[in-house]
């Protein structure tokens, strides 16, 4: 008994809030890579999660792109799904009574064709038990309306923001686009206008062209590049933008480790979305839980959030600069 309490006593804690919601440890999937639980649930205990992260939400079931949609490239893969999705009705009906058999906090994804739908789709997920929070997409660059549209521009970004905010009371994370000039713009006015966190970063625009036919290997023409490859592009900007704003962030981008994802939380994440690496190892996410456990125990860590923005730089270099 009292070797049970010392080992109790010496667990790190891997706690964090994420927009007000408590989460047992800071690794949740990333969108669009977990679909709604259910084919995962195969292979690990969902329940070991800090959260559920489920596939993009639209007011209407959307079909997606032609064919082809996915492609492996150096250092990660590219995809043109399109958020093909089963519609708000259609998630709520068939996808959620699932999830709600599960432990973690349900965050869900969604999107609009325009402003004026992300504010209905918010609305309507608003209505439904067991979600413990939204994550609002602004940032996808394989559909022609709304996402990355709207969040190229903080205009548009503080407009449907705010829309949205008054729309629910769920606590809202918007997801944003590293195709930007500025993504510490981008980011204040999502705050501004009343963000509750902050998710850095989604793909990254990207072709692939098979030479044999001259031709665009996926159907879309471009798709987003998610993997290893743009790890270093997204840990630079949750860097930035974690000096920008007071709000929480959720660093996504080429997390296939414990160590990446720590990396991630040194930057100024709370919390982290394991995306690509979900493709090729189904367990990916309890085993990095286990690697940022022993982690903390070897080096004497009491607190994750003990490393959340500990990145040690000279004041004069906070600020980047080409």
């Amino acid at each position: 008994m009292k070797r049970h309490n010392r080992e109790a006593e010496l667990r790190p804690n891997l706690s964090v809030k994420i927009a007000g919601v408590e989460l047992k440890n800071p690794v949740m999937p990333a969108s669009g890579t977990f679909g709604y639980g259910e084919e995962y649930s195969q292979y690990i205990d969902i329940n070991n999660l800090g959260a559920i992260v489920v596939k993009g939400i639209s007011m209407l079931p959307h079909p997606g792109n032609p064919p082809p949609r996915t492609i492996e490239t150096a250092g990660g893969m590219l995809n043109a799904i399109g958020l093909e999705n089963v519609g708000v009705e259609g998630f709520i009906k068939e996808k959620l009574p699932f999830l709600r058999k599960f432990i973690p906090p349900i965050f869900v994804n969604f999107f609009g064709d325009s402003e004026e739908e992300y504010r209905e789709v918010a609305r309507r997920l608003s209505e439904e038990e067991g979600i413990a929070g939204l994550e609002m997409n602004i940032s996808c660059p394989n559909v022609k309306e709304g996402g990355i549209r709207l969040g190229t521009d903080p205009k548009q970004v503080y407009r449907v923001t705010r829309m949205v905010r008054k729309a629910t009371s769920l606590p809202l994370i918007v997801k944003l686009s590293p195709n930007v000039t500025d993504i510490k713009t981008i980011a204040r006015a999502g705050e501004e206008a009343g963000a509750d966190g902050l998710t850095l970063i989604n793909t990254i625009t990207g072709m692939a062209i098979d030479l044999s036919t001259r031709k665009p290997v996926l159907g879309n023409i471009t798709g987003g590049l998610s993997g290893p490859a743009i790890k270093p592009v997204a840990l630079r900007m949750v860097f930035e933008v974690s000096q920008v704003v007071s709000i929480p962030l959720l660093g996504a981008g080429g997390i296939f480790c414990a160590r990446d994802a720590m990396e991630f939380m040194v930057a100024g994440a709370s919390g982290v979305q394991v995306g690509t690496a979900n493709f090729t190892n189904p367990a990916i996410m309890p085993e990095i839980i286990e690697g940022i456990d022993n982690y903390l125990k070897t080096n004497g860590i009491s607190d994750i959030n003990h490393l959340v923005g500990s990145l040690a730089v000279p004041d004069n270099k906070r600020e980047i600069r080409c």
